[in-house]
């Protein structure tokens, strides 16, 4: 076979493999938030739910950053983003081997949690209620910090944990904020 022929069937291959490459980047990518480099929601659901299965014990997370908002309208939207990118890293530290962490959108994330030897919830509260410096400015944080252990539930599902640690979020949000329930 000459070399034109060898190119010439192997150019497809090359190309296919390229494409290819290019898609998972992509998809990995998807499941990833650009900002905080944490899980979104999709890839974050997938993990959560096998670890459930293994570890019927499982603690899940939900957090949500108080008055976040005001943050960006006084301090503008780079403030913003540096409250949620150390909100993001806080999390993931405390989180640790022991579990994954997501930004599910805006100031909203999850986590969980399959060891809870290792972590303390009055840690994690500590963590993300520290001020945040950015631009000069030193910026005041507190989240609500709802959380659910599986092993409580009638049948450990995400679905109903992430609904009871909603439940205990706000609830913990209507204490007058910087809460853990």
């Amino acid at each position: 076979m000459d070399t034109y022929t060898l190119a010439a069937a192997g150019l497809p291959a090359l190309g296919w493999a390229l494409h290819g490459g290019l898609l998972w980047r992509r998809l990995v990518t998807a499941r990833r938030d650009p900002l905080t480099g944490l899980h979104t929601r999709a890839g974050w659901t997938a993990r959560a739910e096998r670890l459930i299965t293994r570890h019927p014990g499982a603690l899940v997370l939900l957090v949500d950053l108080d008055d976040f908002k005001a943050i960006n309208d006084t301090h503008g939207h780079a403030a913003g983003d540096a409250v949620l990118t150390a909100t993001a890293r806080r999390l993931s530290d405390w989180c640790g081997r022991d579990g994954i962490a997501a930004r599910l959108g805006g100031d909203e994330f999850a986590a969980i949690i399959t060891n809870l030897g290792n972590a303390n919830l009055f840690d994690l509260w500590s963590a993300l209620d520290t001020p945040v410096t950015h631009d000069g400015h030193v910026l005041r944080v507190s989240a609500s910090v709802g959380h659910c252990s599986t092993g409580q539930l009638p049948v450990p599902t995400l679905t109903d944990a992430l609904s009871a640690a909603d439940a205990a979020m706000y609830t913990a949000k209507g204490h007058g904020r910087r809460n853990t329930h």
